[in-house]
Parts: C-alpha cells; structure tokens; sequence
C-alpha cells in the first residue's frame, strides 16, 4: 500500500492538526506540544482502566469499579464549603434505585460543561468506582457515554481496556482519545513508518507499525495493549542501541597511532616519585587503559568513580603513557574552576616533570598549560603557540578547546571530565583528528543499566574503592523548622573553624530574584522562599554564633580572579566560611574543609547532594555534613534524604536515585533538553529488551555500518542521531 500524500507534498503523518481535527483541538493538542497527525499517534496512552462490570445500582458496592445504565433525575451546582471551588452533583435512577454523582472544579466552566450535556431525562452509562459519603453511595468524575435507548449498550464495549493519556488543563484524555481516533480513522498500514526489519519482528515476535498503534490507541482487550507497547519498547531499543553501535563503528572506523607504555620515562618517572600505593582498582584500570593505547583501535572507554576514587591520577598516567611517545593530551573541564583545579593539582603531582624546556625542569618533562575563555589575549596567544607547535604535552581547558582556532597537531589523548555535563557533539569535537582516544570520566556513578544506554558507544571501567587515608563523614538531615535545631548548625561551624576547619555552605540560588531552575519539585507548600547566597552570607555576617569569622562567596557569574581569590582566603583561613552555589560541586579539593551545611536540601537531587558532600573530610580530619530540610516526612524528598544520609557508597546512592525518580527524569530536564523520544522503554525495567537488541544493532552495524540494506531503520537511525545523547535520553 503506497502513503497517503497531502496535496502540499507532505505525508499525512506531517500535516498538521488543524486540518486534521479542527482548528479548536488543534489549538489545545499544542499545550501538550502535539502539532502534526504523527505526533498524536505517538502520544501513547499512559495507562489502561476498565469501567467495571454493568451492573444494575441495586448491586453496587463500595470500593468496586462498576459501570450502570441510568437516567438522569436533575442536577444542582454550587460553591463549597470547606475549600475552595465548586461542585456538581448529579442525580440518577435505573427506575429502582437512585445514586448520586459528584463533579469538582476550580471554577463553575468545567462542571457547565457536564451539566449541559446531562440533562433530566438523559440516559446514559456511567463507569467509576462507587465511594460513599454520609452513608450514600456515590460515583466521583464517572465517565458516561449518552445513549438513545438501553439497546444500545454493548457489553463487549464496556469490558474494552480504556487508554487513559497524559493530558493537561482543558486537554482531558477524552479529548485526546476522540482525537486519536480521527487520525487512525484516516490512515492505513502504508502511511506509518516501519523502521525493524522483518526478520527482527519475526524473531521477537512483534506486531507491524500500525497494528501496534491499533494496538496501543484501540485495544479490545489487554492483551492487545501489552503486546502494542512491547513492541514499541523493542523499536526504541533497537533504535538506540544502533545509534550506539554506529557511533561506536565511526568512532574506532580509522585506526589509531599506538602510544605503548615506555619503561623509561615520564610516566615510569612519575610512578617511581609516588608517594603512595596505586589502589587495586588504579591499577587494574591503568592496566585497560594502557593496552587501550598501545593497540590501533582508538580508545573509547568511561571511567566512573565515586568522588574520592582516585580517578585523576589514573587519567595523569595515562596522558603521561601518550606524551612519552610523541603524543599530545587534552583534559576538557566543564567549568574554569574545575579547569583550574585540575591545572594545579596536576602542576603539584608532576612537579619538576612539568617544566619541561623551563629553567629547573626535568630534562624528561613536558609543558601542561591552561586554556579558558577568561585568559588574557597575550597569554592565550602564547598557550596557543606552544600548543600548536608541540612543545605543550598535556593542555587542561574548558570549551575554549574546542575552538576552531585551537591547533592540537600531535592530539592522541582527550579526556572529558564530567561527561554528563557536554553533549556528544562537544565530546566529539576534541576527537576532530580521527584516531583520537577517548576517555570520559565521571564522579556521578551511573547504574549498569544506565550507563549501558547512555554509554552504550563507550566501554565501562569503574574504581569502586577509596585510597586510603580518606576520611569518614558523617551526614544529618536537620529539619529547617527547627530554629533552635537550625542555631545549633551555624554554632557548630563556628567550632569547626575554631578548631582550624574551612565551611561550605551551599545555597540553591544567588539572588531573591532568581529562578529556581534545576531543583526537585517541593512537596511543602508552606515553606519559606529558597535560600540565596547574597542573604544567607549577610545572616552569617550577623549572627552572633560566627562573630568576627569572615564569611565570603563564590557563584558561577563571579569572574575568574573573583574565583581564584574567594577559593585562595578560603584555602589560607582568610575567610573561613564560603556561602556558594552548586559551583563547587565538582573539583573543589579543599583538604581543610571539614564542614557543609547544605540549605534546602530537599530541593538538590541525590547525585547532586553527594557531589556536593565529597568536598568535605579529603584531608586528615572527619568532615560533617548538615541538610537542611523542609520536606515532610513520607514524601519522595524525605526519603532521598534518608537514602543521602544512610550510605557515601555513590553506586549505591545512584541505584536508589534511578528507583525514586518519576519516568521521564532520570537525568532531569536540564539535562533533557527537547521532548523526549523514549516514550515506552524504562531503562530500569526493561534491560532484558536492552540487552536482546544489543546483538541485533551489532549485528546490523557489522554487516553494513550505514543500514543502507534496511532503509526503514536507517531513517529512524538518522532521526534519533539529529539529537544530542541526552535529548534522546530524556525518559532513561
């Protein structure tokens, strides 16, 4: 069967909704960002329900799903009492027994709707659950469909599987279901997209494209819903994985220059002047990677490590194994304060080794230089130049590396810290010279399921122990309500910097005026407005509890030397206490600081608050973490406190964090960027799908690499790679 094409050339898929369902809907479909006759079919239902069996009233019984046939005796609306809004009770009969129904709104509109089409005398059937209020049997919301006679009914009807669709102010999911309907009343089987090969659905089992859509908006029984959404579950596997698999081909497709470890020279120099034992994990790890680099496959491989595991020195051992063959190494930092960080660090375990060519370095050392957006013309002129000509081996920078005018001729090595925080094209533009090795590091744990769709393009290696020497910390989650609770707090940063400590305190936003944008959804409607840097740094200024203790700032929009000289008083005790934003979540290394008092904790996520926790206890005394809550006890908020609180295993944590976060969140909206394309597959659950498709999309790419023999998943394939790794990722 050919597609049916509009007469402007367009498929019927991509026309748009008002000529489809009326200007009314359409307009209203928009709120749910729903433009084009495809849209709404891939707008699944989200769930299914069953009116309940057609019963006469005489044989309703509270707390069941029923469905009756009745006339309708009258309606009255009016106001409510406790509370605001309205409410309209409708009365009906089955000629023997009455039962009232009930409707609420925010304003009379709503409810004129439903009183206007259920008019005295009307008979219809209604379907919901019978409640009861003051000894009375009743149906709140039922759904009805009006009905000329009792002949009518059809049974059959009544027991189909009802889909239930997300739906938003004045979008009700009969709206959308109507509006369904009119689309798959005009399509066929030619008209959708079928993107797995046949063999792939015979082997799964799986419907064609449009009896899963059938399938999924039409079903007669759940049976035929179930086996709609498996499909479509497979068809985005299948879709991602070979994104993954592809990317994967193109990114090892050209052979790179093999950097094999030398037992003479910076790296084996470097390892001799340790002053600690690699742990075991280090070295298993450093081992993968250095055989990575030793052979012409160019390298593609995550490192995560919980905060503290010791994952920059196995990314320096590994830059180094690059230099002493000729190479050149990038590091790619998501921030400056992060590029900076690891800028000194590296300058401070390299010592001598990284003078190379300057006056008292080592005649076997190499230049590590620094480039950010906010370095002075001549000094970027200078990095640029060293860079350019080679005498650089190691270049540390934020996204000015990724500038079209920065040379890098010898690059063999990028390493990308933070990956969470690029998107695949900022990843990739390091790797420009084909042959590139690439290695992702990560301080956030990812799940194994997660991280093998995220990262399904990446081998995993993960440093799961601590060096020795960390030290514990210990968490509380102290409710923000409590003022005496709460004076206790600031009093105990108060003895920690007289005993020579440094504080954090971390705030959710700058300013009063700021958005609150990134955060978790608060379950406490009385709270008080979120805690900002500027106001909390002027309370602590005049607290009683911190007298003559200077209090300084750090936040993102502050300029480099602001930075530089806030983190410096701080480090020297010149300011002991730092009110800052998440800025510091990553690389901050303050081995004095062994206080953090994080405000309105239930608004940070888990991954962030344990981000946030490692800054404290990396030196030689215990660090102390304190939240602040406004949660009440029971919601989601309060339980990922408890979740925080409990354990600093962040593999752990990451787990819990996938368990309690609501679909389409798991890597949140910031992160999320468009509408997500996974609308069926849940990472968590579905990792038996996950891991069948993997050899299919293996398959697929090893026999032909550009689908060229499958067009139907080719063009799906082309789709999906439009979009970053996260915009596809959004609902994983």
């Amino acid at each position: 069967m050919m597609k049916a094409v509009a007469t402007d050339g367009r498929t019927l898929l991509e026309r748009p909704l008002d000529r489809l369902v009326g200007a009314r809907t359409a307009k209203a479909l928009e709120k749910l960002d729903l433009h084009t006759a495809g849209d709404l079919l891939r707008h699944a239902p989200r769930r299914y329900v069953h009116r309940g069996e057609l019963v006469p009233l005489s044989r309703a019984v509270e707390g069941e799903s029923v469905t009756v046939v009745a006339h309708v005796l009258g309606t009255s609306m009016r106001p409510m009492n406790a509370r605001r809004g309205f409410l309209l009770k409708v009365t009906i009969s089955d000629g023997r027994h009455d039962m009232s129904l009930t409707f609420f709104a925010k304003s009379p509109r709503p409810l004129a709707f439903h009183e206007s089409k259920l008019q005295p005398g009307t008979l219809a059937t209604f379907s919901g659950t019978v409640s009861s209020y003051r000894g009375e049997l009743q149906l709140t919301h039922p759904e009805y469909q009006l009905l000329e006679d009792e002949g009518e009914v059809d049974e059959k009807d009544i027991a189909r599987p009802l889909p239930l669709y997300p739906a938003a102010v004045n979008v009700p999911t009969w709206t959308i279901e109507k509006a369904v309907g009119s689309i798959l009343d005009q399509v066929g089987p030619g008209d959708i997209p079928e993107p797995l090969p046949e063999p792939f659905r015979t082997q799964h089992g799986l419907l064609g494209a449009f009896e899963a859509l059938v399938a999924l908006h039409r079903p007669q029984t759940d049976a035929d819903w179930q086996r709609g959404r498996e499909r479509m579950k497979f068809e985005e596997a299948l879709i991602l994985q070979t994104v993954l698999a592809q990317r994967g081909h193109e990114a090892t497709a050209v052979d790179s220059e093999p950097r094999p470890r030398r037992s003479a020279g910076i790296a084996a120099e470097f390892d001799r002047r340790l002053p600690f034992d690699l742990t075991e994990g280090q070295v298993a790890v450093g081992e993968q990677i250095s055989a990575d680099l030793a052979s012409t496959r160019p390298m593609n491989r995550l490192l995560q490590g919980d905060v503290g595991s010791g994952k920059t020195i196995v990314a320096l051992r590994a830059m180094l194994q690059v230099v002493d063959s000729g190479g050149q190494a990038a590091l790619l930092a998501p921030t400056e304060v992060l590029a900076e960080q690891h800028h000194r660090s590296i300058l401070a375990m390299l010592g001598d080794l990284a003078a190379g060519g300057m006056l008292g370095g080592s005649d076997i050392g190499t230049r590590v230089d620094l480039l950010t957006g906010s370095l002075g013309a001549k000094a970027k002129r200078s990095v640029l130049g060293r860079l350019a000509g080679g005498e650089t081996g190691i270049i540390v920078g934020t996204h000015a590396l990724i500038s079209d005018h920065v040379q890098i001729p010898y690059l063999s090595l990028a390493v990308v810290d933070e990956q969470h925080r690029f998107g695949v094209d900022q990843r990739d533009a390091l790797r420009a010279n084909a042959g590139v090795n690439l290695l992702v590091m990560t301080a956030t744990p990812i799940p194994r399921t997660l991280a093998m769709t995220v990262f399904g393009d990446l081998e995993v290696s993960e440093l799961t122990e601590v060096p020795a020497g960390r030290q514990e910390v210990s968490t509380t989650i102290v409710p923000a309500g409590r003022r005496a609770w709460v004076d206790r707090v600031w009093e105990r940063v108060a003895e920690e910097v007289a005993d020579g400590g440094r504080a954090f305190i971390v705030c959710p936003r700058i300013n009063p005026d700021d958005e609150a944008a990134g955060l978790e959804a608060s379950d406490e409607e009385a709270r008080p407005p979120l805690s900002t840097v500027v106001e909390t740094a002027q309370m602590l200024r005049d607290h009683p509890a911190l007298a003559g203790i200077d209090v300084g700032i750090l936040t993102g929009p502050m300029s480099a030397e602001e930075k530089n000289s806030a983190m410096a008083a701080l480090q020297s005790g010149e300011t002991p206490v730092l009110v800052a934003t998440t800025v510091i979540e990553v690389g901050v290394d303050v081995p004095d600081a062994t206080i953090m008092v994080i405000l309105d904790a239930d608004r940070f996520g888990l991954s962030q608050l344990h981000q946030l926790r490692g800054r404290i206890g990396r030196g030689t005394r215990p660090g102390i973490c304190l939240a602040l809550s406004w949660a009440p006890e029971g919601t989601v908020a309060d339980e990922r406190l408890a979740a925080f609180a409990a354990t600093r295993d962040g593999f752990a944590l990451a787990e819990k964090d996938l368990e309690l976060r609501r679909e389409g969140d798991v890597l949140g909206a910031s992160q999320s960027g468009v509408r997500s394309h996974l609308r069926h597959l849940e990472i968590r659950k579905d990792v038996r799908i996950i891991e069948m498709v993997r050899d299919n999309a293996a398959a697929y790419i090893a026999e032909d690499p550009t689908l060229q023999e499958w067009p139907g998943l080719r063009a799906a394939v082309d789709e999906a790679r439009r979009m970053t790794e996260t915009d596809y990722l959004g609902r994983s």
